[in-house]
């Protein structure tokens, strides 16, 4: 198949890759374990066996009313925790095929809703987000854009970074958060053919 390029003549790629079937089932599976991969996990509490306080009985037995032992019980003010939260770690496996798997549907998704917009180059060589503006307007997107590059340099980072909305990412570092939360993916030729080596 064959994807349009800004200013050039279109390119060639994979079918396997930029027509594959949408399988929602697996982006969303792939999408929710990348976020809780990123929790830190660091949420603790205390029992009622670790908190700072006598464990010595409160009153007497008989005669004070309600029985009662230890003030570091979870029904008192100061007391532990019933169910105390411990670090743990969220992550979910995920293997590499699946991985690749949940990238390829959301690239071909956006490929096939005119999503997936191709440059032979961004033609920033200086950080000026002018530039950067006038580049997004020639391609008539907004919203949420993503810019993806095979090494995308300083100039173009600076030059985005002040544009709502916009963000720039290498080949190497894309994910499927980026990607799904994108309106608009803009893609240079190099890093078109490095990601369907990728994910070929």
């Amino acid at each position: 198949m064959e994807l349009n390029v800004t200013g050039a003549k279109p390119m060639k790629v994979s079918e396997a890759v930029f027509g594959a079937e949408f399988r929602e089932h697996l982006v969303h599976q792939v999408v929710v374990a990348y976020q809780a991969s990123g929790r830190a996990g660091t949420k603790a509490q205390k029992t009622r066996s670790e908190v700072n306080g006598t464990t010595k009985k409160s009153k007497r037995q008989k005669g004070g009313g309600a029985r009662h032992g230890a003030l570091t019980a979870p029904i008192f003010v100061g007391g532990g925790i019933t169910f105390a939260a411990k670090p743990r770690d969220f992550g979910q496996k995920v293997n590499r095929k699946m991985y690749r798997g949940a990238l390829r549907s959301i690239v071909a998704e956006l490929a096939r809703q005119d999503r997936f917009k191709v440059v032979e180059d961004f033609g920033i060589d200086t950080a000026k987000t002018k530039l950067m503006s006038a580049k997004l307007a020639e391609l008539e997107v907004s919203g949420r854009v993503l810019l993806v590059s095979e090494s995308a340099g300083e100039e173009l980072f600076l030059a985005a970074r002040n544009i709502p909305y916009v963000h720039v990412v290498d080949v190497a570092a894309l994910n499927p958060v980026s990607l799904v939360a994108a309106d608009y993916v803009i893609a240079t030729v190099d890093s078109v053919k490095k990601l369907e080596e990728w994910l070929a």
